[in-house]
């Protein structure tokens, strides 16, 4: 009789085969925790562009004119940069809800009063990334 060290072939075929399952469920649950941590920002970088909105309001007492308004000026900077939306990935894609225009003053000058995410489909929990 010899002496056998190797594997047989049925070893080897089972052992794939768990590690081939352990891998999937890796995978699964690393799609799963990277998406809700992009919800997690999207959430707070709107959170703190709508803040941000709201402090140029209280200093000007108008709403800015754009996303732009909140960092390009130098003297007052709200926010170092327009944040990326993380689950369009583009910092072109915030979709801005324009103030209603004041019945005294039609022709007045109109800003910026909210920020929602322009990006299509729904969270882990179903709600629209637009209704954010």
């Amino acid at each position: 009789m010899k002496n056998n060290r190797g594997f047989t072939l049925m070893e080897i075929l089972i052992a794939l085969t768990i590690l081939s399952i352990l891998a999937t469920l890796g995978v699964a649950g690393y799609r799963h925790h990277r998406r809700s941590a992009a919800e997690a920002v999207l959430s707070a970088n709107l959170q703190i562009m709508r803040h941000a909105i709201e402090q140029y309001r209280a200093d000007r007492g108008k709403y800015p004119p754009g996303l732009d308004d909140l960092w390009r000026e130098s003297s007052r900077r709200y926010l170092r940069e327009i944040p990326i939306d993380p689950i369009t990935r583009s910092r072109n894609m915030w979709v801005v809800d324009v103030e209603p225009p004041d019945p005294d003053n039609p022709d007045g000058e109109v800003g910026i009063s909210n920020v929602r995410s322009g990006a299509d489909g729904v969270d882990l929990q179903g709600m629209p990334y637009s209704d954010y």
